[in-house]
């Protein structure tokens, strides 16, 4: 009897969370999980294939092994750069003093 390992697999669109709780074979990659999850959920709309994926928020390769109890995330990308986010509100509110 092989072990078996419990992952957390989540995506958060911008309109809802989604999270899959899935048991897999203790080798399960993460592009193992994320067929898995796809099979076990029916959503067509994640980018089951292209998305970065990442455990417990840290980037890592599909082939990547998980281990039990891990989260894997799929990221969406950003719709706005971080930098230039921070420089249009710093525009907004005026320099400041300094």
């Amino acid at each position: 009897m092989s072990a078996v390992k419990h992952i957390t697999v989540v995506y958060a669109a911008p309109d809802r969370q989604v999270i899959w709780r899935l048991a897999a074979p203790a080798a399960a990659t993460v592009a193992e999980l994320l067929v898995l999850a796809r099979r076990q959920s029916g959503c067509e709309d994640v980018p089951w294939e292209s998305a970065d994926v990442g455990i417990f928020g840290e980037l890592c390769a599909r082939d990547t092994v998980p281990r039990h109890g891990d989260r894997v995330e799929l990221y969406r990308p950003l719709t706005v750069d971080p930098k230039e986010s921070r420089r249009s509100r710093a525009r907004r509110r005026g320099r400041g003093s300094g």
